[in-house]
């Protein structure tokens, strides 16, 4: 069997954000590589208690860990707020079981949350009909991120969750000092949105007899919130201007506790080293004005503008979209009629300020930051899809 090592870095790449809904651009994942589910039991209770930053981060610690087991090899993930989902070759997926086992114990002794991870091989999902379609969007020049279709993935994360079958499928929690987060990051205070309010957005087609109908609907969305907003730039949630490195003692924590090992001491260590450069940061941002230079932290601020993963597509396109109220309104009204005709559920949350969650290798180059309502916004938004989902397959039933 030909090695399947290279599949992800040697797919198309995708330079516009509706080519999402173009099948051509997506390829089966090799029969060999694994899926890999996670998600925090019990999220939506932990940010009702305020606890968003944590939940997020042990999110995006998730990803953080299989990049640092895949080294130079490509995999792909998608980043769900309250967890995530990655596939891995066959060479890989022992280490990267053994690493993302070792985050689910470090999710318990950090932040006393659990993360739950399954190990899905493909060979798995294929049988019961769904595939698993990769496909590679363009962040930036240095950064692509994947997006799933055909089914396949949701399968999985069913497979996970569902009590029937969770047993042959789930990692049980491993030992945290063995878990490597080099590069996962939480350094910024809570961002106003560059627009007006983030919605944050889930919607899901209702499946089509055909694919290409399905995919078609999802280009009509995206075309309907260009057409709304005016084009990606207009709702885009971040600008670089409002971004700010936190000179709150407070928001260092959960970095440090994750990062900074299972001593109160080396935590301690860890925050005072990381609060240090925030203030030193700042501070070198004001000598470059008074010197009447470009400062290079404005230069880097619009580097993660560029970086920023705020939307996605994994069998159900994800979105924080920042817009006035009308706009939202108009949008919302929008969807209200798809669904009403029975082409697509969807669910919403409205977020004050946005968050990031970063994953940071190379300070200028490569480098990924997970957009996320600063409230808990994709997990609310799944909330209510999951509410609106129940109604429609009441409606449904009765019709």
């Amino acid at each position: 069997m030909a090695m399947t090592t290279s599949f992800f870095a040697e797919l198309p790449l995708l330079t516009r954000f509706s080519d999402i809904a173009d099948l051509n651009a997506y390829r089966p994942l090799p029969s060999d590589w694994t899926v890999f589910i996670c998600d925090v039991r019990g999220s939506t209770r932990a940010i009702a208690e305020g606890r968003y930053k944590e939940v997020n981060m042990i999110g995006a610690a998730t990803i953080t860990a299989a990049l640092n087991v895949a080294g130079e090899i490509a995999i792909p993930f998608a980043f769900g707020g309250d967890g995530a989902s990655l596939a891995v070759p066959p060479e890989l997926a022992a280490a990267t079981l053994r690493a993302l086992s070792a985050v689910s114990g470090l999710a318990q002794q950090a932040f006393n949350l659990e993360l739950r991870v399954g190990a899905v091989p493909v060979r798995a999902i294929l049988p019961s009909g769904y595939q698993v379609l990769v496909g590679r969007l363009a962040l930036n020049q240095q950064v692509a991120q994947a997006v799933f279709s055909g089914g396949g993935m949701s399968y999985a994360e069913r497979l996970v969750k569902d009590e029937e079958t969770a047993a042959g499928f789930l990692v049980a929690p491993g030992n945290p000092d063995e878990a490597n987060l080099s590069g996962l990051e939480c350094r910024w205070n809570t961002i106003p949105p560059a627009h007006g309010a983030a919605l944050c957005l889930i919607v899901q087609v209702l499946p089509q007899a055909d694919p290409v109908a399905t995919m078609a609907i999802y280009r009509t969305v995206i075309e309907a919130i260009e057409l709304i907003y005016g084009g990606d730039q207009a709702y885009h949630p971040l600008h670089y201007s409002l971004m700010q490195a936190s000179a709150k003692p407070s928001a260092i924590w959960p970095e440090a506790r994750l990062r900074g090992g299972a001593s109160p001491w080396a935590q301690l260590a860890y925050w005072a080293q990381t609060y240090s450069l925030n203030l030193g940061v700042r501070g070198y941002r004001w000598l470059q004005q008074l010197r009447g230079e470009v400062p290079w932290w404005d230069r880097y601020r619009q580097h993660v503008v560029t970086a920023a993963d705020y939307r996605k597509y994994d069998d159900m396109l994800r979105m924080i979209i920042s817009g006035d109220d009308q706009r939202h309104a108009q949008l919302l009204a929008w969807l209200e009629e798809r669904a009403a005709v029975g082409e697509l559920v969807f669910g919403t949350h409205r977020s004050p300020e946005v968050m990031l969650t970063c994953l940071v290798f190379e300070r200028m180059e490569r480098q990924i930051h997970f957009v996320d309502g600063a409230d808990g916004g994709f997990t609310l938004a799944a909330l209510d899809f999951k509410q609106r989902l129940r109604q429609a397959t009441l409606v449904s039933n009765r019709e």
